[in-house]
């Protein structure tokens, strides 16, 4: 039998990195790796004209767009309804495993398990997600969690607390990164205090210690995740989407003066200072719509590379590359336009759900 594509991007992987992607923190039955470990896949979905209405066929080319760029290094899988999987077929290529799945939209972040990993095999968290609280049909999307993990005969973890994975950011080692907006209120999990939603995100991914920024309720469908705001590069770094100097002060540039001051004094698991690092926003990207993501920290880290947006600001677009590429050093960096994600509020890493690799 030949070697297939995924054997051999996962061998090349394996080689990139040295077998670091194995090692884990030996005091946690459960945990949940970062975003920088290797990859067995990553899950995709396939927006519907249903949800999109006009905007449906600029929002396919962009998600084609994510899908064809991730797949030159990690396996790919989309989800689609069964009437359009020949059309994401054509989109994105041979390349691009699409599979017949009920889906409502694209944010497969908030809608698909988040994977965590114990000694030698993974679960997936479901999350339980309710359409940002009752926002957005959501009756199949609902489902998605469960499906891609029956699918994979992968063990599911209900999850007893309301989220989205975009509403979630961890160092890997112990760490958690959240806004209180997306989590402690009553549409997605009434009742709940901000220390049972603790104590539960701690059992659920293996973490000691959530860093809480307030963010902000009710002005964006995700009542503001976390992956629109702030990241971990790696344990200790975390890197903040920083609003230009000539920002409006709002309640956007109020919720990052609020969490910068957390993150400057915050420590991590292991007790340490973070350090924060700036991407600037983009200033001179045209018209765009008041919901529009201007956001280079909401990219996606593949085998191999960053998947970033570019927003037209040329002289932006290259400094946020280099400051990525710093932040990951020997893995390609890769800019793509994301323009008509950006006018639904979303981008790179929130279409996008990653499946560690184990063993």
């Amino acid at each position: 039998m030949g070697i297939s594509r995924r054997q051999t991007l996962q061998a090349a992987a394996v080689a990139a990195f040295g077998g670091i992607g194995c090692a884990r923190p030996a005091d946690r039955r459960r945990w949940w790796p970062d975003e920088s470990r290797p990859h067995e896949l990553t899950y995709m979905a396939w927006p519907t004209r249903r949800i999109w209405g006009s905007a449906t066929d600029g929002v396919r080319e962009d998600i084609a767009r994510i899908a064809r760029a991730v797949a030159d290094f990690e396996p790919v899988t989309l989800l689609a309804n069964s009437e359009e999987v020949k059309a994401a077929r054509r989109a994105c290529g041979s390349g691009v495993e699409v599979v017949p799945t009920p889906v409502d939209d694209l944010w497969m972040r908030d809608t698909g398990p988040t994977f965590v990993r114990g000694a030698d095999r993974i679960a997936g968290v479901d999350l339980n997600f309710n359409g940002w609280g009752g926002k957005q049909e959501h009756a199949r999307d609902g489902r998605v969690a469960r499906a891609v993990l029956e699918d994979e005969r992968i063990k599911r973890i209900k999850a007893p607390i309301t989220a989205e994975g975009g509403a979630l950011e961890t160092d890997g080692r112990g760490t958690l990164l959240v806004t209180e907006s997306s989590l402690v209120n009553d549409s997605r999990n009434p009742g709940m205090s901000r220390n049972a939603i603790e104590r539960a995100l701690k059992d659920l991914f293996g973490v000691t210690t959530v860093i809480w920024v307030k963010g902000v309720l009710g002005e964006d469908i995700t009542d503001y995740h976390i992956d629109a705001l702030a990241r971990f590069s790696e344990p200790g770094v975390v890197v903040m989407s920083t609003p230009p100097e000539q920002a409006p002060r709002d309640v956007w540039t109020a919720a990052y003066d609020q969490a910068r001051k957390v993150l400057d004094r915050a420590v991590d698991a292991r007790g340490k200072r973070l350090e924060v690092v700036e991407l600037p926003e983009p200033v001179d990207i045209g018209r765009r719509g008041d919901g529009f993501l201007a956001c280079y920290v909401n990219y996606y880290v593949v085998n191999g590379a960053v998947i970033m947006p570019r927003f037209g600001d040329r002289k932006a677009d290259r400094r946020a590359a280099s400051i990525v590429r710093d932040l990951y050093p020997g893995r390609e960096v890769v800019p793509l336009p994301v323009d008509h994600l950006g006018e639904g509020g979303g981008g790179i890493h929130c279409s996008t759900q990653q499946m560690p690799r184990v063993g």
